[in-house]
């Protein structure tokens, strides 16, 4: 009989997020409206994971739950094989600020201050000196080939660039996670296709990315794709398989 602490993945080899039975319900009046039911997964450290499902399905649910803005009703959730499912509101702001870097689809930038003063201001939360944070925000904003728009504010910006920045924020703490809700959906199709670019040489730099969206065609552009209907995990595949499950005649 083999050993079977010779079969056990190694530290490297462990999942970088583990869902297990997760379920969230919200109390609507006298209704319970279940928003995920009995959802599991694994992510690697490393990998690029889209999360698809038309509006109700509940990735964004999810989406608040991976990222410890919510907690599951049931199941666990662990992070760096730390059940966060059922830390208080100190210790999971505590996990964002260290572990996740957020993209939004509305960037939420703020308006007065310049590009560089934005990309620092998960430092700032972290107490890091105004020297090192300053040096550290120009080399995100340089990754994402905007050290020329450092001093700009967001008003004197495209729509890609702004994004762009937001993207640097979310990198400039180095986290583990970044997890990226409908990034694409304020730009055009050519500045989208701009930023997918960019998320593919984050990924093949070795970031995990978990992407969140309704869009089919962005789900297929990553290389694995989760799409929920209902609140259940109905496909879990490449991504050019899952992203069109369920809407093809």
């Amino acid at each position: 009989m083999s050993d079977p602490a010779a079969q056990a993945p190694s530290a490297d080899e462990a999942p970088l997020l583990c869902l297990e039975g997760l379920c969230r319900t919200f109390s609507v009046g006298d209704q319970s409206v279940h928003a995920l039911a009995d959802v599991s997964f694994t992510v690697q450290q490393g990998e690029w994971l889209g999360i698809v499902g038309q509006s109700g399905s509940g990735k964004s649910t999810l989406m608040n739950i991976l990222g410890c803005l919510d907690t599951p009703s049931a199941g666990r959730y662990l992070l760096h094989g730390q059940d966060v499912s059922r830390l208080d509101d100190d210790a999971l702001s505590a996990i964002r600020n260290l572990e996740i870097g957020f993209v939004f689809q509305t960037f939420q930038l703020l308006p007065r201050e310049t590009a560089l003063a934005n990309v620092e201001l998960p430092l700032v939360y972290r107490g890091v000196g105004r020297g090192e944070r300053r040096e550290r925000a120009r080399r995100a904003l340089e990754r994402v080939g905007l050290s020329d728009r450092s001093h700009h504010r967001p008003n004197e910006l495209s729509g890609g660039q702004r994004q762009r920045v937001a993207i640097a924020r979310a990198l400039v703490a180095e986290p583990s996670l970044l997890l990226a809700d409908e990034p694409t959906g304020n730009l055009d199709s050519a500045t989208g296709e701009e930023i997918v670019r960019l998320f593919a040489e984050l990924h093949a730099a070795g970031h995990t990315l978990c992407l969140v969206t309704h869009e089919p065609r962005l789900a297929a552009r990553c290389p694995r794709a989760i799409r929920l209907a209902d609140g259940r995990i109905v496909a879990d595949g490449p991504g050019e398989q899952v992203a069109y499950v369920g809407l093809r005649s």
